[in-house]
């Protein structure tokens, strides 16, 4: 699966961020931009996608709100897509379900991360590092305990909404947005794994 290289885990350095900042303002502020930008995050060397021979860089799947970059693939724009545009926005779509599942449920375990927390920041901290660490200790202890609050999709990939979408919902922050500019080198990449997506080497049923 194309997926398996991409790292989607922009939530998991977001700890102390304010809530009035972008997800994108708060990552180009991160040292994780930084260690992508000097080569220190200590990504896999490239290497071909599945029955392929041409190397791809590993990247972050983002939304709309984040540059496109090699080492940042985003879906593109809905208007007037083609067919092969909305196969690889469906694939980057499928992705990122993964990691909304996996916060959806970690805040509906722990719904102190659903409150405002009128705490010191350093104590925030504390408090959803423990969330995290306490949720990923059951999830590996109990790996099935909570499967049946995940998304899934019916036989013709029509997605079903997972329980936890039935608690409460993560309260919506105002969102600014930062600048967004497009380089070639990551439309090129982006353009690549499209016809790698909708070719017999990556194609899925």
């Amino acid at each position: 699966m194309i997926f398996l290289r991409i790292i989607s885990v922009f939530n998991a350095f977001i700890i102390s961020g304010k809530g009035a900042a972008s997800d994108a303002q708060i990552f180009n502020s991160s040292e994780v931009k930084e260690c992508l930008n000097d080569g220190s995050i200590g990504f896999p060397a490239p290497d071909p996608l599945p029955n392929d021979t041409e190397n791809v860089p590993y990247f972050f799947i983002a939304d709309d709100a984040f540059a496109l970059r090699p080492n940042m693939m985003k879906p593109y724009y809905f208007q007037g897509m083609t067919d092969e545009e909305r196969i690889i926005n469906y694939r980057l779509s499928r992705a990122r379900h993964v990691v909304e599942n996996t916060f959806g449920i970690l805040a509906n375990r722990f719904q102190v991360l659903l409150t405002t927390m009128n705490h010191a920041p350093s104590t925030i901290r504390l408090i959803v590092t423990a969330c995290m660490c306490l949720h990923n200790l059951m999830r590996m202890r109990y790996p099935c305990l909570q499967n049946h609050q995940l998304d899934r999709e019916d036989p013709n990939h029509n997605r079903i909404p997972g329980r936890w979408r039935q608690g409460r919902n993560l309260q919506v922050t105002f969102n600014v947005r930062g600048s967004n500019i497009d380089n070639k080198a990551g439309k090129h990449q982006r353009k690549l794994i499209k016809h790698w997506c909708n070719s017999s080497a990556g194609s899925v049923s």
